[in-house]
């Protein structure tokens, strides 16, 4: 069975980085797509960025791209987020998430697997 476990959240000032893990187990992973989601309290899991496990393609929300990163260890089977230049709107519980179809879409419904999240949080 396929798991994903994030790590990496905390508390920090704005202005710093942070970087995000996730681990992928169960099952082989070259033709999934891996993604970033993030919810605020009281808000909407929002998307944050994605890329496809056997391509160098990836994919940005308009209010992280310049500031996020999302890479990839195929050899470790994980996922990174890194995240610069952070704000308090950045704020959030951090999810990841798996498509074993390989599809990349900002639409929650899509993924079949989510992990259970990492928080996230932006002092001003």
């Amino acid at each position: 069975q396929v798991q994903l476990v994030e790590s990496g959240g905390g508390l920090v000032q704005g202005g710093d980085a942070l970087r995000l893990s996730c681990v992928a187990s169960g099952d082989t992973f070259d033709d999934y797509a891996i993604a970033w989601f993030r919810q605020a309290p009281g808000k909407e899991r929002e998307f944050v960025a994605a890329t496809k496990w056997s391509t160098d393609r990836t994919y940005y929300s308009g209010s992280v791209k310049g500031r996020f990163t999302i890479s990839r260890d195929n050899a470790l089977n994980a996922v990174y987020l890194q995240m610069n230049s952070l704000k308090p709107e950045d704020t959030a519980v951090y999810y990841c998430a798996a498509d074993r179809g390989g599809f990349v879409s900002k639409t929650t419904d899509t993924y079949d697997y989510w992990g259970q999240g990492t928080q996230v949080t932006v002092s001003s």
